[in-house]
């Protein structure tokens, strides 16, 4: 039942946001939908004889909540923050542990290569032999698909022939499926004992999930080697390393995962594990913790802008999580040179959350509508008719916005601002469909739904303004690609709003809102809400073959900004894994904010 409905979905279309439904006709007041008003008091205007009609918030106005608990970082401890790793003699002392693995790299044989390459990514430090990896893989596809060298070794190994497929598939050399062909029988099936190769059956379990649409023998690997490992972890006597990973490949596999949140939790795996390189340690550690002071510093800056802005305590109903809006920015761009792109993006993201709980918990429709208009004409002189708390939330995004358009202008000569506030007023738009949805009860179809909550995600904005402030230089090609919003977009935008359904449903559906794409689907086929969760999940895999094909192919876009595109889908999944991570700290996201940030790895 399931899959021929998925295959009818969309994967989203900016283009053709769906505004027709039903005329709306607004409810009575009920325990589970608040009819809310707006007061119209008429002036007349002193330089003119137009009446002005101003909208204030009427205290009388039965408002939703969210139930939000406050933040549960303090602002003066943030800024306290320093950190030891900061200064010059733990720099050197990484450019000389560089220096030691670059000559390792180099020295190393075929199958030892890829072992450290795929160490140095788990570790966090492989952006430091960028180049050098890129080479060493390249050499090797070559002589792979055109000379013949290394596949006898690699027919014979599956650890390393699936080993040697994920990381050539991950850096855009597309090693054929047919490669694992030679493990399988003369039925057609993989060999069964390969079932008692475990580290080999964990490596191609990880490489299936680079698959593409039609790849079937990576779905038959994936299948057979997610049940080989599922009945390893029942037996009573097992590896304590390699019963952690299988565990954690698992719950997620490698390929799903944020790189830079899983650098930690590797890091003491591997500490633990025979024969480790206490090279590849200790570079680890200190490279992880001089990031952490970085990003500490972006941090502060964030957080002071947060402050200065005046929204928390001027807008009681919305979200403060500039923090958990920080650790997206990370997510999506670890790089140390990148301070600027994480700070505006945290802003951004910060900025996305109280527009948002306007749209969905506070705002009347006519309100929303207003607040909409002013958007989309984005003048500062336009914004009278806005209640106050409006007029607030309108200017802080107009100042912010315009000037990352400024900065922009002031050191590379384009102007962007056009395009940066095209994704606001996408977004504020399809706000808008979502509270018309809700205040006439209307339930979307799964596609209705899909077309809209791609852009309501907020996907666009997020990318455009992490392509912007992390791009120099910046084309106008470019930019009037993004205006388009290319399908690395879309994707993105699918696997953002599929994981944060499946982790917020159920907090959103207890304080009334429209339905998300669980009930849509439920709505649409009587299916139970296991069964719905169960064909998001699978929208979800589809939805990242269809990523792993437009890498392949490129599509125009740079590499850096593909993968930016996928570390958001990837940070999603991160984020609602075991629930809503981003409206919920006190749980897992408090956890991952204190070691990321907060705590360093203390050195032998």
């Amino acid at each position: 039942m399931a899959y021929p409905l998925l295959a009818s979905v969309p994967i989203c279309n900016f283009t053709r946001l769906r505004t027709s439904m039903p005329p709306i006709s607004l409810p009575k007041s009920t325990t589970t939908r608040l009819v809310v008003r707006a007061k119209q008091i008429s002036t007349t205007s002193t330089s003119a004889n137009t009446s002005t009609t101003i909208y204030k918030s009427d205290p009388d106005i039965a408002r939703r909540s969210g139930d939000y608990k406050p933040a549960i970082w303090n602002f003066d401890h943030i800024q306290s923050l320093s950190s030891d790793y900061a200064g010059e003699p733990y720099a050197r002392l990484v450019d000389m542990l560089k220096e030691e693995v670059r000559v390792m790299l180099q020295e190393a044989d075929c199958l030892a290569q890829l072992e450290l390459i795929d160490m140095l990514q788990k570790l966090g430090v492989s952006y430091h032999f960028e180049d050098q990896i890129q080479s060493i893989l390249k050499d090797m596809f070559n002589n792979i698909m055109y000379t013949n060298k290394n596949k006898d070794m690699m027919n014979n190994n599956l650890y390393a022939t699936a080993l040697q497929l994920r990381l050539l598939r991950q850096h855009g050399y597309w090693l054929p499926q047919e490669v694992f062909n030679g493990f399988k029988d003369k039925t057609g099936n993989f060999k069964a004992s390969l079932g008692e190769d475990t580290e080999g059956m964990l490596a191609l379990y990880q490489a299936s999930y680079y698959l593409i649409q039609g790849e079937d023998i990576l779905e038959e690997a994936k299948d057979f080697a997610t049940k080989h490992l599922q009945e390893y972890m029942q037996r009573p006597n097992k590896d304590q390393t390699l019963s952690q990973l299988i565990s954690h490949a698992l719950e997620l596999p490698l390929h799903w995962r944020v790189p830079r949140f899983e650098t930690r939790w590797f890091i003491q795996v591997y500490e633990k594990k025979q024969g480790m390189n206490p090279f590849l340690i200790e570079l680890a550690k200190l490279d992880f913790n001089i990031l952490q002071s970085i990003y500490q510093e972006d941090m502060k800056y964030a957080f002071r802008w947060w402050k200065n802005s005046k929204l928390v305590e001027n807008l009681s109903y919305a979200r403060d999580r500039m923090m958990v809006s920080f650790l997206w920015t990370v997510g999506v761009t670890f790089e140390p040179e990148l301070g600027y792109c994480r700070k505006l993006s945290a802003i951004v993201n910060a900025m996305i959350t109280v527009i948002d709980d306007t749209y969905d918990v506070y705002g009347t429709l006519e309100e929303l509508e207003l607040f909409t208009d002013a958007v989309q004409r984005w003048d500062v002189n336009a914004i009278d008719h806005l209640p106050d708390y409006m007029k607030l939330c309108f200017l802080a995004l107009h100042h912010s916005v315009n000037e990352i358009a400024f900065d922009v202008f002031k050191e590379q000569g384009i102007y962007i601002l056009k395009f940066l506030k095209n994704t606001w007023i996408g977004l504020c738009k399809a706000y808008l469909q979502e509270a018309k949805w809700y205040y006439s009860g209307y339930k979307p179809s799964l596609e209705e739904y899909i077309e809209n909550a791609c852009m309501s995600i907020a996907t666009p904005v997020i990318l455009v303004h992490a392509f912007a402030t992390a791009t120099n230089p910046i084309t106008e090609e470019a930019m009037k690609s993004m205006d388009e919003y290319p399908e690395v977009i879309h994707l993105s935008a699918m696997l953002l709003r599929l994981a944060d359904d499946l982790g917020t449903s159920p907090y959103e559906m207890q304080r009334g809102d429209v339905p998300k794409s669980i009930q849509c689907y439920m709505n649409e086929t009587g299916a139970s809400e296991g069964e719905a969760r169960e064909h998001i999940k699978l929208m979800i895999s589809e939805t990242w073959k269809k990523m792993n094909r437009y890498k392949k192919e490129s599509g125009g876009f740079s590499k850096i900004f593909i993968e930016r595109a996928m570390h958001l889908g990837r940070t999603a999944q991160y984020m609602y894994l075991y629930g809503d991570g981003h409206g919920i700290e006190e749980k897992e996201t408090k956890d991952r904010v204190l070691s990321l940030f907060f705590n360093p790895i203390p050195l032998n």
